[in-house]
């Protein structure tokens, strides 16, 4: 085939002897890249109650999803029982509302765990979700070494960016270290972090932003876990990353190569990592929630298509594709279709995959992934002046800059200079109307009324025993993961243990970064 061709003799043009698979991983992390296996198709879904999302994850594996990606609803997110007042309104609307062991049971009903690689979007409560699926494994007579996945278990973001915190920095960041720490040794096969720059950028940052400041926490990660007395090439193999592909097609894609890079660079000169492994950055994708529009939302079909086309030929190892009608509801289960099969067409139609890194040679490419790298090393060199990614956290500095980003994009589509089709040019016509998901507002009382039962039929000192137990390890140092795991299996339910939590840790309330 001329593909064939073109990969081989274009393997070096234009940088040097650096191919894909090789330090620094400009081009990729594999040397043969989709041509040895395609990315994990990851549609991201979850709503209602765990009945009604076991049915759209079993739906979109029969269309040919590869991988499961569970949303869940804020109260799960920050450690809130759904029949908690502060729940009400909330529970199982923007994501699966998980209460306990049971309702993990039914979330993954009939769902191979050693075939079906699970990634979970979970933060403050991620050692809880994960040990319910570590526990409803051993039921299922599933060694965990057969665990594919990935947990999110990234906090230092939501400080950052996304505001679903429970406790202080400190022990937050304790607790992923605890995480990362049980999995080296128990789910070797496991992702334990997927450190974010998605919800980064969709606070506004710049493309350089969204690369230094999740590097930045990739940093802190890291140095936490030295501290914890790991080795680095003991657990760095096993970090993840997550970013967003935007709308600027040629800059997204110089974005993926620079990340990588830079990445590999920071891991072998600053934390003198030598397994190639431990160098290379391996990264889920999903394309900008937030540049979807509910005006002519048929545009967003298009959004999507070159946002993911970008993330391909950026070299992702996994990726969501957003569903057209996702500023106006979650997503329906036709839309959700279409959104799959955007990267089918991709993967199986377009070519791109043929070839590793089909535009490194590019003088666009090359020389914005060049200026991107400079910039995003620039921002983390006055991250480390400051004291490094915590310090500036709690001083608000992050924050502060994804602010002044995100205040100039604004202004700028505002004015017009920025162009947003449908909205401020060409927004004339009408837009066929397009059918909707509604969440069963029943969901809410169902889950209540499916925790009280839990509580009546549960032994009560068992519980209480594995809690007090939880809130020793807590207080002590110790690694939370194998307490976690006992008050799961009691079964304590997700608010209890974080409320336990709480009374060690306590909360945490940001200040205002102005």
């Amino acid at each position: 085939m001329m593909r064939e061709g073109i990969y081989r003799e274009a393997a070096g043009w234009g940088l040097s002897s650096e191919k894909a698979g090789e330090f620094p991983f400009t081009r990729g992390v594999y040397a043969s890249m989709y041509r040895g296996r395609l990315w994990t198709m990851r549609q991201y879904a979850g709503f209602g109650s765990a009945r009604q999302s076991n049915e759209r994850y079993r739906y979109l594996l029969a269309q040919g999803q590869t991988g499961l990606s569970v949303a869940f609803d804020l109260p799960t997110q920050i450690g809130l029982d759904p029949d908690h007042p502060l729940a009400a309104g909330e529970v199982g609307k923007v994501g699966v509302s998980i209460a306990s062991l049971h309702d993990m049971a039914d979330l993954l009903r009939d769902i191979p765990l050693d075939r079906v690689s699970l990634s979970m979007t979970i933060n403050s409560t991620a050692a809880i979700l994960l040990a319910m699926v570590l526990c409803l494994a051993r039921r299922q007579g599933v060694a965990w070494q057969a665990l594919r996945g990935t947990v999110q278990n990234d906090i230092l973001k939501e400080y950052i960016a996304r505001g679903t915190y429970i406790y202080p920095p400190a022990p937050s960041l304790r607790i992923a270290t605890d995480i990362l720490s049980f999995c080296i040794r128990e789910v070797p096969n496991w992702n334990p972090i997927s450190i974010s720059g998605y919800h980064i950028r969709e606070a506004g940052s710049t493309a350089a932003q969204e690369v230094a400041f999740t590097l930045g926490d990739g940093i802190a990660y890291v140095q936490a876990a030295l501290a914890a007395g790991l080795h680095v090439d003991a657990f760095a193999p096993q970090l993840s990353f997550f970013f967003n592909a935007h709308s600027d097609f040629l800059e997204e894609i110089a974005k993926f190569r620079a990340a990588r890079r830079l990445w590999a660079r920071i891991m072998r000169e600053r934390f003198g990592a030598r397994d190639p492994r431990s160098c290379a950055l391996r990264f889920h994708t999903q394309t900008a929630g937030s540049t979807l529009t509910a005006q002519q939302p048929e545009n967003n079909l298009v959004r999507v298509t070159l946002q993911a086309l970008a993330a391909v030929l950026g070299g992702t190892q996994s990726l969501h594709t957003n569903s057209m009608d996702e500023a106006l509801a979650l997503p329906s289960a036709a839309a959700a279709r279409t959104a799959l099969r955007t990267q089918q067409i991709l993967a199986y139609e377009s070519g791109v995959a043929d070839v590793a890194d089909p535009l490194g040679g590019s003088y666009a490419i090359e020389s914005l992934t060049d200026a991107i790298e400079s910039e995003a090393a620039d921002a983390i060199r006055k991250i480390d002046a400051m004291g490094g990614m915590l310090r500036a956290i709690v001083d608000g500095h992050v924050q502060r800059e994804i602010q002044e980003a995100s205040y100039r994009c604004q202004k700028r589509v505002e004015s017009g200079e920025s162009v947003v089709v449908g909205v401020n040019r060409y927004a004339g016509g009408e837009s066929r109307p397009i059918d909707l998901l509604v969440i069963d507002e029943q969901a809410a009382a169902g889950q209540a009324e499916r925790l009280s039962r839990l509580r009546e039929e549960r032994d009560t000192r068992a519980v209480h025993e594995s809690l007090e137990r939880l809130r020793e390890a807590a207080a002590q140092g110790d690694n939370l993961m194998p307490a976690i795991l006992q008050a799961v299996e009691a079964p304590a339910t997700l608010g209890e243990i974080s409320d336990c939590l709480r009374t060690v840790f306590g909360e945490y309330r940001e200040s205002v970064a102005l």
